[in-house]
């Protein structure tokens, strides 16, 4: 019988695994069209293994965020993975950042009301037709998710075009380019809000040094080696979660960092309050609260806190 650590309380962890190879090829990623050895894919593969035998051993509410940095839904150690984690009573949810390039027949074998799907569309790698096809099966499944592009100006259009054919209760949500972000002129801002209605809380850095932070004490980022940082952005390491008494080590501290312009660093900030605008949709970015997001865009916009 499997024996639990003892830990009652709720954690949401970050995990990045040494996976990197991705099926797409697009101009911004420094990951486009990588491919991952067969030993690079055995070490993931392990890694992974070892990380969901920890959760379901964890004796406290535990949510996963899959966050790779390639393409891993085409991987099947993933696809068990989330499965299996899905099962788990104490699991709360489990979810992943994907293309959607695969099939998702296998969700048939989750829960579905523990899943969510963070998928990201880009149009000059996938045909819109098929990724819609994929989004209307994981309706039909019953799976929550959200859709999102990178805003890249030559893209706009095609981006207009797939707002137009998603669900309505579909939100499309739009990442600034890296290159650009704050960069957009308020034409180019107007339109991408037009698709995103919360565009503007994407197209900035956060000034974030002192201020109040849960990561690092509900949440933490866990790589394949189970080392434990606060977030992917802070490079200290708070100790290894396959370490006896690894959780007495979590404490609450204010961030160290200038800034955050990532979603997935400045949604913990605890003044920013996303949770209120995601609510259980908060893993895979599902936005679903129209007045808390207006209150949001009124901070975004005039708070000193934003650059």
């Amino acid at each position: 019988m499997r024996r639990r650590a003892v830990s009652a309380s709720p954690l949401t962890i970050l995990w990045r695994g040494p996976l990197s190879g991705c099926n797409f090829d697009c101009g911004y990623c420094p990951f486009a069209k990588r491919k991952d050895s067969r030993a690079v894919l055995a070490r993931d593969a392990k890694a992974l293994n070892r990380f969901v035998e920890w959760v379901l051993a964890r004796d406290g509410p535990t949510s996963v965020l899959f966050t790779p940095w390639g393409e891993a839904l085409i991987r099947k150690h993933y696809r068990q993975a989330l499965i299996r984690l899905s099962h788990a009573p104490h699991v709360d949810r489990v979810a992943i950042q994907t293309n959607l390039s695969g099939p998702v027949e296998w969700l048939n074998a989750c829960a579905p009301a523990k899943i969510g799907i963070w998928a990201t569309w880009h149009p000059d790698q996938i045909p819109m037709a098929r990724f819609l096809a994929r989004i209307a099966r994981l309706d039909a499944l019953g799976i929550a998710y959200s859709v999102g592009a990178v805003g890249v100006r030559a893209h706009v259009e095609q981006i207009e075009a797939l707002r137009a054919a998603l669900p309505t209760h579909a939100y499309l949500w739009i990442n600034a380019e890296e290159s650009l972000q704050g960069r957009y002129s308020p034409a180019e801002i107007e339109r991408w809000a037009a698709i995103d209605p919360w565009f503007e809380l994407n197209n900035r850095a956060y000034v974030s040094l002192g201020r109040a932070c849960v990561t690092g004490q509900g949440v933490i980022s866990v790589n394949g080696e189970g080392d434990a940082r606060r977030c992917h952005f802070v490079d200290a390491q708070i100790g290894n979660i396959y370490e006896p008494g690894f959780e007495a080590r979590l404490a609450p501290s204010p961030c160290p960092l200038s800034q955050c312009n990532c979603h997935i660093g400045y949604s913990h900030l605890d003044d920013l309050a996303l949770p209120g605008l995601f609510g259980a949709g908060f893993l895979e970015r599902r936005a679903h609260d129209p007045e808390r997001a207006a209150a949001l865009l009124a901070m975004a916009r005039f708070d000193s806190g934003a650059l």
